[in-house]
This record gives structure tokens, C-alpha cells and sequence, in this order.
């Protein structure tokens, strides 16, 4: 369990009750438009009706790379000393490549003991690989998210008493380290809890590193409740409406499927809570990702009692499976999109930041890679500055609404463009600024054709000029140009050069 909490056994008498007439009557929920009923029975065929020995996890995570390699791919990103693996399944319609398009994780029982997100992120991945190509809807979120799951964190935990069975499970990990302690705190420095940083955990820290997650989400037991930011202080979230709309949302719609009082306790009657307000830690995992890498990243506690029954296993999946989904289906709503350079046409890392928003690392960074970012709003009207080191900063306003994405690509120009092309400098251009006309002086011996654009500062074209090298002095009447600041590109078969330029 991730926090120690009552455990409230009057829960699974309610879930013994619970029984496939139940399932069959509810057949609209608060967002009518989600129906994954094809995807319900999915998994019920395998792994979903018992806990798996280590040897046969392992086979299954092999299997389904196996049997699905167009949309299936396995990562070993760790092998810990017992010999154990840390394995996490990338299903995508690409899944061997970066793509632009938002990257989503979710793992679970990183506490060893707590298992039943195990089971649920197994049966999450046969229904997924199942469900593509027939069920319209996972089609499309595979398509469209770069879906990452490792359903087991702390397999030497889980496994302590032996790899035939998850009898004996523990808590910590097999150096009785605590893992959900043992992560970089905002707060309280590098190693807060006093150990040295785990293999499990440099394991998932290179892993973030290397992925860039954007949303993800930490799945527990012990009680049931959707825990979103902070854990270890009690600053409010820059994003709390968001968390609240997707906290709620996922709560919400596991109430509606789930037994009669699940996710509704006499303490989180709503199934949901800011960690900070049920008490504080340090070190966890949740506050790491949101605080040093920036993603969207909250807690899932799914059951009062660890270890549940084999026989409860499909209850807590039919409870809990359309809210899986639909915390997926977010990761594509927001604004998003490309940084480059306006100049180059190449992918910058830059900052998108709201002013008088966020705070304690709310803001996000586009890859470097690809220019792409994204960005998780709740509804509101923002302004959003792009800016990057060497780059003039570029603001852009959004009316954004719950449920959307919107697309928003943005060009930086070099804030010393002539600097960079100053080798080439064969030209001179006057005067600057100016009101009425650009005059430019070259000093080419050979006659050639010179070709002029003049862009503003979203790379938009605004005029386009020629002129033979011949004529040493060529001058072009700008007095139609609104005032502001412009950058003038000039280029031969040899030479290129660009500056900026402000018509007044």
C-alpha cells in the first residue's frame, strides 16, 4: 500500500454481492459516449482469474510482443540482481518509433504486496492488443498514444516468498527498501528517505529520462481513491482544476460500475484527494514526475485490501477498466503540437509556460528531438509563452474547453540571426530601421541572381524580391509593411544572410 490507512472490510462483503446481473443492468454511465463493452470480456479468458507465478508473467509479456508485433513491443529496462526483470509493453501503431504524439505510462505495485494492479494492468494489455482493429475505439487510442505499461514494479516484493507464487509478498523491496520513498523529493532533496537510490529505482529514473513521459499514472491498494498532487508539501497544484476533472472523472466512473460504496469511503466520499490533505510523504514517485520531468502523473489506490481473492479480481476490473481507458483517452486532450526554428525548420527544445499560472514545474518543455510538446489545460482562456535559450519568445493565446485538443505550432527566431550568418556577410542593408525603403549593397565581382525575402517573426512570407549582383545598390519600397520588427533573408547559389529589420 502506498500510505497506511483503516482497512474498511465492509467493502468486500459489498463486493461479494456483486454479481453479472449488476453488470448487465448498468448500460449508460455519466459520459454516455464511453461503451468499451466488447473490451469487458477482453481478458476474462486468461491471466485476469489468478495471479500469474513470476515464470509465467514473464511469458505472457513475451507472448504478447510475440503475438502482436506490429502494435507490441517489449522493453527489458532492467534486470535486477535476484535475476528478475523490470518488463513494460509499448503498444502503438508504431511502437518501434517516435512519433508526434503524446507518450503514456502506466505502472503498478511498486509496492510488492499490492497486487491487484497487477492483475488489472495485465488484463489492460490483453484487451488493448485484443481490441485493436475490432473495437473502434481502442483502435484509436493506439494509434494516437504512444502506450506504455509495466505491470509489475517491484517483482522481488511480490514475489518474496518464491517465484510459484505471490504468497508471501512484501511491502518493500529485497533490500527493505520502501520504493515509493526512495525517489528525488521537491522538498526534501535527493535521497529522503536516507538510502541510496534503488536499482528499481534508477531503473524507472533512466526510464522517464528516455521516454519523456507526458501522463502516466502509479496504480496501489489500500484504499480507494484517486490521489493527485502534492504528496509532499501542501502548495496547490497549478493544475488542480485538471486533476480535479480527471481525478473525478476516473472516480466517478468507477462508483458507477463498481459495488455499491466503492470509491465513495466514509473519508474520500468523492474517490478523491490532493495527497497532501490525507497526510504527507516524501520521496514518492508521483511528486518526482510531476516536479523533475514535468509530466501529469497521480496515484491509484483501487482496493481496501491488498492481496484480494482471485475470486474478486473480475469485479475490480469491471469497476475499474472503462476508467483505465478513459485516463488514456486524456492524454490526447490539451494543447499541442511542434517548436522550431523559423529559420532552419529544425526542432527546438523550448519552454511552454503561462504566466501568472505556473509554479513548481507545471509548465512543460517540447522534445528536442522533434519539436513536440503537450500541454494539459482544464478549461479557461491562457496565454502561452514559447521560449528557448537563443530564441525571441513568442506568446499565444488559447480558448481551451475541457475534452479537445487543440493544435498549436509555433516558429522561434533567433534572437542573433546575423551573428550566425556573419561568415557570410557580403551584403549591407540600410538603413535600419527605417520608414520608407530597404536598401542593400552588395560587392560580388561576378554577376548573380540574388533572391530576397522578407519574413515577420512567425516565418510568415511577407514580400519576395530578385535582383541581378550587377547592380551594386538596389533599393525596395516597404512603405505598405505595418511597423514591427521583420527578418530579411538574402541568398545566392553561394551565399546566404539574414538580419532583422524594423520598418517603423
Amino acid at each position: 500500500m502506498k500510505r497506511i490507512k483503516l482497512v474498511f472490510l465492509f467493502h468486500f462483503i459489498l463486493f461479494s454481492a456483486f454479481h453479472a446481473q449488476d453488470l448487465e443492468e448498468k448500460t449508460s454511465m455519466p459520459r454516455s459516449d464511453i461503451k468499451v463493452a466488447e473490451s469487458g470480456s477482453a481478458g476474462r479468458s486468461g491471466i485476469l482469474k489468478h495471479y500469474p507465478t513470476y515464470p509465467e508473467y514473464e511469458t505472457a509479456m513475451h507472448n504478447y510482443a510475440l503475438n502482436y508485433p506490429d502494435i507490441c513491443l517489449l522493453d527489458t529496462f532492467a534486470t535486477l540482481p535476484s535475476g528478475r526483470r523490470l518488463l513494460m509493453l509499448v503498444i502503438d501503431d508504431n511502437p518501434d518509433s517516435l512519433e508526434k504524439e503524446p507518450v503514456f505510462f502506466y505502472t503498478s505495485t511498486m509496492h510488492g504486496d499490492e497486487t491487484e494492479g497487477y492483475i488489472l494492468m495485465l488484463n489492460l494489455i490483453d484487451t488493448l492488443l485484443r481490441g485493436y482493429d475490432s473495437v473502434p475505439r481502442i483502435t484509436s487510442l493506439v494509434n494516437t498514444i504512444k502506450i506504455c505499461i509495466n505491470p509489475l514494479a517491484n517483482p522481488d516484493g511480490t514475489y518474496a516468498g518464491g517465484n510459484s507464487s505471490v504468497n508471501g509478498a512484501t511491502r518493500f523491496n529485497s533490500n527493505n527498501v520502501d520504493l515509493n520513498r526512495n525517489f528525488p523529493d521537491p522538498e526534501d532533496g535527493m535521497h529522503p528517505d536516507g538510502n541510496a537510490w534503488q536499482e528499481e529505482t534508477k531503473a524507472f529514473m533512466t526510464l522517464a529520462d528516455s521516454l519523456g513521459f507526458h501522463i502516466s499514472a502509479n496504480l496501489h491498494s489500500g484504499t480507494e481513491v484517486v490521489n493527485y498532487p502534492w504528496d509532499t508539501w501542501m502548495n496547490v497544484s497549478a493544475n488542480e482544476n485538471w486533476w480535479l476533472l480527471v481525478g473525478n472523472e476516473y472516480a466517478d466512473t468507477a462508483q458507477y460500475y463498481g459495488p455499491s460504496g466503492y470509491f465513495s469511503s466514509v473519508q474520500f466520499p468523492d474517490g478523491v484527494t490532493k495527497g497532501y490533505d490525507w497526510y504527507s510523504i516524501n520521496g514518492g514517485r508521483q511528486d518526482y514526475m510531476n516536479y523533475f520531468h514535468y509530466c501529469r502523473e497521480m496515484t491509484l489506490e483501487l482496493s481496501m485490501q491488498k492481496l484480494l481473492p482471485e475470486s474478486y479480481l473480475p469485479v475490480l476490473w469491471e469497476a475499474n477498466y472503462r476508467s483505465l481507458l478513459n485516463y488514456i483517452e486524456q492524454a490526447t486532450f490539451g494543447v499541442s503540437g511542434t517548436i522550431s526554428d523559423s529559420l532552419s525548420g529544425q526542432p527546438l527544445k523550448a519552454k511552454v509556460f503561462i504566466n501568472n499560472f505556473d509554479v513548481d514545474s507545471s509548465h512543460v518543455y517540447s522534445r528536442s528531438v522533434d519539436g513536440y510538446y503537450h500541454r494539459y489545460l482544464a478549461s479557461g482562456n491562457y496565454t502561452l509563452t514559447y521560449s528557448a535559450p537563443g530564441y525571441v519568445s513568442k506568446n499565444k493565446s488559447v480558448n481551451f474547453m475541457d475534452y479537445h485538443n487543440q493544435t498549436m505550432n509555433v516558429q522561434l527566431v533567433p534572437d542573433n540571426v546575423s551573428a550566425a550568418y556573419a561568415k557570410y556577410d557580403r551584403f549591407k542593408i540600410y538603413p535600419n530601421p527605417t520608414s520608407y525603403s530597404i536598401n542593400i549593397k552588395s560587392d560580388f565581382k561576378s554577376s548573380q541572381m540574388i533572391r530576397v525575402n522578407l519574413k515577420d517573426v512567425t516565418g510568415k512570407m511577407i514580400k519576395m524580391w530578385k535582383f541581378d549582383s550587377a547592380k551594386k545598390n538596389v533599393s525596395f519600397v516597404v512603405d505598405d509593411i505595418p511597423s514591427g520588427i521583420y527578418f530579411i533573408h538574402i541568398s545566392s547559389d553561394q551565399r546566404d544572410y539574414t538580419d532583422k529589420i524594423i520598418i517603423q
